[in-house]
């Protein structure tokens, strides 16, 4: 990329310089074309016969139910068809970083920036970020070329005592990385796992055990107390959280632990550099969430290093292979891909999920198998971490660059100073500072873009749209792991706010379906408006989960007959559909079971938090709601973890997001044994056959809210308001449909 090359990163080659990536494409490519082909003329006939039914209704109730399925296919066939575009042109990328100093020389080797971002103690334990922090910092890299900068946006002396004590353990960690050449550079990972230690690693662990047991110790007492502090330079930077500090309104903190031009490891190597970082707040300034983080993150980094490549990483996403930043600059350093490749994205996974992914916690589509279609096309989209990004994507396109206000923050400046320097400290202060932004153009034409709560798949997009295209690293072994939701409201939780943030970007100036479409060709275009469109899948399956169900209890055929053609047509639709689903999700390393419960929480996921997200979102609208930033909880009782591994769903914390999927639980219920009693009967029942299924498919799915609602006695189990309401509902509902639309 340009910076790279103005900054002394040279990446000159040859024809005879040795691969340092392939790529091929997916062998089922055709297949995919053939059967997008055939499907797309079975739903075409489909909607005819829904058009051809709707004309033929001659009575007000029979108009509003074929009209209604009528809409609801619409729009499962136009999110079908945007979710084809991720599978015209799918491919597979390799990397060969063990040809990579055969290119550029390891002293040319760029810096590279780390963005460590975490909120709240309480909910993202500090242990994990410093198993994060360490986990970067023993890099298969040059040291001194590694700077990382964490993030604390809830401006917790907690948090900075953590990042005190990996400073202090890094010097041990470090050398034992390099002498032992172990791969778990995350060190509860490492001490987690099944090792036969030596004598070091013993000596290494019970001085991580040591580290680990002080960081808990502080989180229980809720403060670093006076035993704890070490010497002046800890006790002069804890001394900032006075009686009127609070998460809320307090100034700048910026203590650097680790400067590398100073500090050196127990073996005399240079350390990296470790900063750490909570911007200013104030109650009266917007803050922007995640994204106003980054770019402070991105402004003082400027200041102090302004590396040409940065790192994102959430504080629980611990690097599970040393030699990744290699693999990224495998790409970065390609000389064809350097004028317009904006950044390298690698898969978001985890570690932890059950055997069988209780909670489809994997996402497997979203992070793995969308991203690899997506890079036949531009490249991937940007998942929020895991990502190294070429600095200058964040200052327009690559033909169009913005300047920031100040020179000293450009992409293209070289700092010359001591990042302790009384300079460097000012100018970073004064970037970090809750109103620099004001009258700027950053979080709207520079930096992470502001106006949704998923501010990286709006950054992501907006850089696509800037010009820029990306690249998906996958390689075998995974290149980070994080911490998945393992409670069903935490996973919906999570799930609503993501909803909710695809909602404002559909209704944004920049909505995929228009600015997206004429920026990036239309195919691109419509796998991200595939996206945020997701939250629409909530009228269909609405719908769907009462209508049916409802027309059954009634005794209403609300789909053909057996032996009617049309019969067969919506079974072939049905099984296409999840069949090729299914076969997907197998080929990239799924499994039945897994693919079972992801499709069964895409159910309850649509029912809950795409609903209460839509609910929201509306509300906030009017006026009446405001949202929030909430995170996910990573703290995990024993209880909750045991009901976890044994797979079984979690329904402690009641929600008003169980209300929606116990009523369909219930009516379903009903109205499949009423159906099959109707069958067996053999009355009038030919028309009822695809109900029955559709309320069969439901009660299938449904199993474990049936079991939380009537086998199970631990604390997990549905709770009984929320069982009582889901009736009472249920039963208002079948009345108002008996009386209004099945008279």
């Amino acid at each position: 990329m340009e910076d790279l090359r103005l900054r002394g990163f040279n990446t000159s080659s040859t024809t005879s310089t040795p691969p340092l990536h392939t790529l091929r494409h997916a062998r089922r490519t055709t297949l995919n074309h053939v059967f997008i082909a055939v499907y797309t003329c079975a739903i075409l006939a489909h909607l005819y016969h829904h058009a051809h039914k709707l004309i033929r209704s001659t009575i007000l109730a029979s108009f509003f139910i074929n009209l209604s399925l009528f809409i609801s296919d619409i729009i499962l066939a136009v999110i079908w068809v945007m979710q084809q575009c991720f599978r015209v042109a799918i491919v597979y990328r390799s990397e060969f970083p063990e040809n990579l100093e055969k290119v550029v020389k390891k002293l040319d080797f760029p810096a590279l920036d780390v963005f460590i971002c975490t909120a709240d103690p309480y909910k993202e334990p500090p242990i994990r970020l410093v198993s994060t922090a360490l986990s970067v910092m023993a890099y298969d890299y040059p040291t001194e070329k590694i700077s990382v900068y964490v993030s604390d946006d809830g401006g917790s002396q907690l948090t900075l005592f953590a990042c005190m004590e990996a400073a202090k353990f890094a010097s041990h960690w470090l050398p034992f990385c390099r002498k032992m050449n172990i791969i778990d550079r995350s060190p509860e990972a490492y001490f987690a796992s099944k090792h036969s230690w030596s004598s070091d690693a013993e000596k290494i662990k019970i001085m991580y055990e040591r580290m680990k047991v002080r960081v808990e110790n502080v989180l229980e007492l809720g403060k670093v107390s006076e035993e704890y502090i070490t010497d002046e330079s800890e006790r002069s930077a804890l001394s900032k959280w006075t009686d009127e500090f609070t998460h809320q309104d307090h100034s700048t903190i910026i203590k650097v632990l680790l400067e590398s031009s100073k500090i050196k490891d127990i073996t005399d190597h240079l350390m990296p550099n470790l900063i750490y970082l909570s911007r200013e707040k104030s109650k009266t300034s917007p803050h922007h969430f995640k994204a106003g983080a980054l770019n402070v993150l991105l402004r003082v980094s400027a200041a102090m290093t302004n590396a040409p490549i940065i790192l994102t990483l959430d504080c629980d996403t611990y690097s599970n292979d040393p030699q990744t930043p290699l693999r990224a600059l495998c790409y970065l350093s390609d000389p064809k891909l350097q004028s317009k490749l904006g950044y390298v994205q690698f898969p978001q996974m985890f570690h932890g999920i059950n055997k069988n992914d209780t909670y489809g916690s994997e996402y497997k589509r979203s992070f793995q198998t969308n991203p690899m279609g997506m890079d036949g096309l531009l490249g991937p989209n940007y998942a929020g971490t895991g990502c190294y990004f070429n600095r200058r994507v964040f200052f327009g396109g690559p033909s169009t660059f913005i300047s920031p206000e100040i020179t000293e923050i450009s992409p293209y400046n070289v700092v010359n100073k001591p990042i302790q320097s009384q300079q460097i400290m000012d100018l970073a202060h004064k970037v970090a500072g809750c109103n620099y932004e004001n009258n700027t153009k950053w979080g709207f034409e520079m930096g992470f873009k502001y106006g949704s709560l998923v501010e990286d798949f709006y950054t992501g997009f907006r850089q696509k749209c800037d010009g820029w295209r990306s690249i998906f690293c996958n390689p075998k072994r995974p290149a980070f792991l994080g911490d998945a939701p393992i409670s069903l409201i935490d996973g919906l939780s999570q799930c609503q706010r993501w909803a909710i943030g695809a909602i404002q970007v559909e209704f944004s100036k920049y909505s995929p379906i228009t600015f997206g479409t004429r920026s990036m060709g239309l195919i691109m275009g419509l796998t991200y408006t595939y996206y945020i469109l997701l939250p629409n899948w909530l009228i269909p399956y609405i719908i769907y989960a009462f209508l049916p169900p409802l027309a059954l209890l009634n005794e209403v055929s609300t789909f053909p007959k057996l032996s009617e053609p049309w019969f067969f047509l919506y079974v072939f639709l049905f099984l296409g559909a999840y069949g090729s689903d299914l076969l997907e999700f197998i080929v990239e390393g799924g499994t039945v079971q897994r693919w079972w419960n992801d499709q069964r929480m895409w159910m309850i996921r649509v029912l809950s938090s795409f609903l209460f997200a839509s609910l929201e979102y509306f509300l906030k609208c009017l006026g009446i709601s405001t949202y929030g930033f909430s995170l996910t909880n990573k703290v995990v009782d024993d209880e909750q973890s045991k009901r976890y591994d044994q797979g079984v769903f979690d329904f402690e914390v009641p929600s008003p997001m169980f209300v929606p999927i116990t009523m369909a639980a219930i009516i379903n219920l009903v109205s499949f044994f009423m159906g099959l009693m109707q069958v067996l009967k053999g009355s009038n029942s030919e028309g009822l056959y695809l109900q029955l299924s559709m309320a069969g498919f439901v009660v299938v799915n449904s199993m474990p809210i049936y079991e939380a609602i009537v086998l199970r006695r631990d604390k997990g189990r549905m709770p009984v308001k929320i069982t009582t309401i889901s009736t009472c509902l249920a039963l208002a509902l079948y009345v108002l449909a008996s009386q209004v639309l099945f008279i």
